[in-house]
């Protein structure tokens, strides 16, 4: 991918803890948006390992089940700042003037075990062991306009073939409608795909990637007001890069080695896999990990697609342009 524009600001030394402070009252309050997903890692490390104190910033988590619910708390002002995946809604929002995605997050990598398809037994017993063989199944979604629902139809139109999506709200619903072949199939990370497959009712056949290769699958996004406010926003930002420095560093680059695999697998189980025993949660934490983007670079290039197959879908107004929907004057971008 070719960088189109590079943003200079002090921000960009957050990796190596080199920011400096922002102007910001000590305390500051804010509400950080979150699902307890291991790709949610940076949060969790910034407010454990005091990166969002040292910036001047009280922060609160907010969890969250879905997308959707996340983009109407940032655009009410009940939450400050999220990371999630873009959405029908929230683009809808951006075009209200209430939304601003600042930043990339989570992004399929070739190399890097990502996203995966699952097929439900039923499906599988009677031939589905590919993606391309699910012409006339049955796709899980949250909601129309969701990940899922971008992930299936690029997914489908590479194929050739048409699928019928479903909507059942939350992740738990999909899971459930998946294990007793209500639905045929559906595509999530794989700190969740790989435990749903690993009994005899779901069966992994196919990867995100190799119809998404650049796929920016989350972003940091916050509203349009918050974005205004440059010393909250860098501050905020300055903190969750340095999370995602550390999160790379320990589970990608294995930089400290197995101990420091454990050490993070020890912070992250506080916010993920809270209902399991550490022994039982560690091998879906790693399982679950995907490079988040250095500095939170954002591609401008996937968010561009996810934007035209929204529109082409007649999910978001056809007029609404990208930049309403980003502000890519805090982060380094990618794509044009």
């Amino acid at each position: 991918m070719t960088i189109t524009r590079r943003h200079t600001l002090a921000l960009m030394g957050a990796a190596t803890g080199a920011l400096a402070a922002p102007a910001l009252a000590q305390g500051t309050k804010l509400k950080v948006g979150a699902l307890r997903f291991t790709s949610h890692s940076p949060s969790f490390i910034a407010l454990e390992r005091g990166y969002f104190a040292e910036a001047g910033l009280d922060v609160e988590l907010e969890f969250f089940q879905a997308a959707q619910p996340m983009a109407v708390a940032i655009a009410s002002g009940d939450v400050d700042y999220a990371m999630t995946a873009i959405s029908g809604g929230l683009v809808n929002l951006a075009d209200k003037g209430a939304i601003k995605v600042i930043g990339g997050a989570l992004s399929e990598e070739p190399g890097i075990d990502g996203q995966k398809i699952l097929a439900s037994d039923a499906a599988f017993q009677e031939g589905v062991t590919a993606p391309g063989a699910l012409d006339g199944r049955r796709f899980g979604m949250t909601t129309a306009g969701s990940s899922f629902h971008y992930m299936g139809s690029k997914m489908a139109k590479a194929e050739g073939i048409d699928m019928t999506f479903v909507p059942l709200q939350k992740v738990p619903a999909i899971i459930g409608a998946l294990k007793t072949g209500q639905i045929d199939a559906w595509s999530i990370v794989p700190h969740i795909a790989k435990p749903v497959a690993s009994g005899p009712e779901v069966h992994m056949i196919g990867s995100v990637v190799d119809y998404l290769p650049d796929y920016q699958v989350t972003t940091i996004f916050t509203s349009t007001e918050n974005a205004g406010d440059r010393a909250l926003t860098e501050g905020y930002l300055g903190a969750v890069t340095r999370g995602i420095s550390d999160y790379n560093s320990a589970m990608i680059d294995r930089a400290g080695g197995e101990a420091g695999v454990d050490a993070m697998v020890d912070l992250i189980h506080k916010y993920v896999y809270t209902d399991r025993e550490r022994e039982r949660a560690a091998p879906s934490i790693i399982n679950g990990t995907m490079r988040i983007n250095e500095g939170a670079t954002l591609n401008v290039a996937s968010v561009r697609d996810q934007l035209e197959w929204f529109q082409s879908e007649g999910l978001v107004d056809a007029g609404i342009s990208l930049d309403q929907l980003i502000d890519g004057s805090f982060v380094e971008t990618v794509g044009s």
